[in-house]
């Protein structure tokens, strides 16, 4: 086993931001880890990568007790790499930055060029080898920075939101770097991520997070919102604008979650009180096992999910405009929201 995990908790003055009754990672395999903002994602990969100390709990590394003392996690430090969703190069050559990490490894001048070029090589990257790094792009830099990793020849390396700063191209370049080098380097992966289309392209296994604790399926379309009433009906109104149908006694302000597989297209509004008809664009698109995941734009994404055949039946693709249907029973209520402002 790459990594295990027993009742590992990190707590910041009082408050558990992790907390991981068990974890089991295998090696060698792509996995995705997913969840909102605040689950705890990016404390996780830092214990993964030896740079924070659990609380509480024991972690382990290649079936081994991780000892966290700085000499031997200098060792550990080797073999793991964690890529930051803002990596920070220094203000020198691409070459230089990537060449650095064998410098202080004592690598000889002759197989530190050679590194050097060929991983540039494996990310795209080689005709920037001389450049200035302060001048590249956001995804180029990104890169640069799985360059740089990728020639400490790791056996992991972990990845924090990696193409969520980055334009089309760039994203599309990041992920198939991340599957070239698990596939011809057999390299362990972890890639943290927003995106469910993303790790359902790329991942093998997938981690949920949901308030620093390991779930069995992910919250999606989460959104905070002030429970009103309207005709009788209770809603939560998103932004001013848009009002999803809740089945709740409360008042205030809630955040929500809508289940994917619970938004239908619509061939046009109907007379239906117990559901609200938005209208919207289709963004993104990808297959999961006779599933289509889709990504509707409609002023706020909505990640749909349903049955190829039944998206086969409406003829649309990316781009085209469809209609959604939400009803309140696909909608849960997973916290209090405090009052903005």
């Amino acid at each position: 086993m790459l990594y295990s995990a027993r009742n590992l908790k990190k707590t910041y003055n009082g408050r558990t931001v992790l907390d991981i009754p068990e974890l089991s990672i295998e090696k060698e395999k792509i996995y995705a880890l997913l969840g909102p903002n605040g689950s705890g994602k990016t404390t996780l990969l830092h214990i993964l990568s030896f740079i924070l100390t659990p609380s509480t709990g024991a972690l382990f590394y290649n079936d081994k007790p991780v000892q966290f003392l700085e000499k031997a996690l200098q060792l550990l430090r080797k073999e793991v790499v964690l890529v930051d969703q803002h990596p920070i190069l220094f203000s020198t050559s691409v070459h230089k930055n990537v060449e650095f990490g064998l410098k202080m490894r004592d690598i000889a001048k002759k197989d530190r060029r050679r590194i050097t070029e060929e991983s540039l090589d494996l990310v795209g990257m080689r005709d920037f080898e001389w450049a200035a790094a302060a001048h590249l792009s956001g995804g180029e830099t990104q890169r640069v920075a799985i360059a740089r990793a990728l020639a400490c020849r790791p056996k992991v390396i972990l990845f924090d939101e990696p193409t969520a700063s980055v334009d089309v191209e760039n994203q599309i370049a990041i992920e198939n770097i991340i599957q070239s080098i698990h596939r011809e380097r057999k390299i362990s992966v972890i890639v943290c991520t927003h995106n469910m289309l993303q790790a359902s392209k790329l991942a093998e296994e997938t981690l949920f997070l949901f308030e620093g604790r390991p779930t069995s399926s992910i919250y999606e379309n989460i959104f905070g919102g002030k429970v009103i009433m309207k005709g009788g009906r209770s809603y939560c109104a998103i932004d001013d604008k848009f009002l999803i149908p809740v089945k709740t006694d409360q008042t205030g302000f809630i955040k929500i979650s809508i289940h994917p597989k619970s938004i239908k297209f619509a061939s046009s509004p109907k007379n239906d009180a117990s559901s609200v008809f938005y209208d919207g664009r289709i963004s993104q698109l990808s297959e999961e096992k006779g599933w289509i995941r889709i990504l509707v734009n409609i002023g706020i994404p909505l990640s749909v999910f349903m049955k190829k055949k039944e998206f086969d039946l409406f003829g649309t693709g990316i781009g085209q405009n469809v209609t959604v249907k939400c009803s309140d029973y696909g909608v849960e209520i997973i916290g209090s929201e405090t009052m903005p402002g």
